[in-house]
């Protein structure tokens, strides 16, 4: 199981959507390697995005609200 849990990660965004897409992109990020902004280690990139947004590392910018 994956820490921190998704209630508490949500509270930071809109939707669950944009939670999963701004992880996605921060796991990416990592795995293409860029620098952590915590000390704590975890195995593995996705891991690690969650604890960034969970500590407030990691924000985000809605560019549009959706398509017409």
């Amino acid at each position: 199981m994956i820490y921190p849990s998704i209630d508490d990660l949500v509270k930071h965004f809109d939707s669950k959507y944009t939670l999963v897409i701004a992880s996605a992109k921060r796991a990416r990020q990592l795995r293409n390697g860029s620098t952590r902004t915590t000390k704590k280690g975890y195995q593995n990139d996705v891991a690690t995005a969650l604890h960034e947004i969970e500590v407030g590392n990691i924000e985000y910018e809605r560019i549009r609200d959706g398509i017409k």
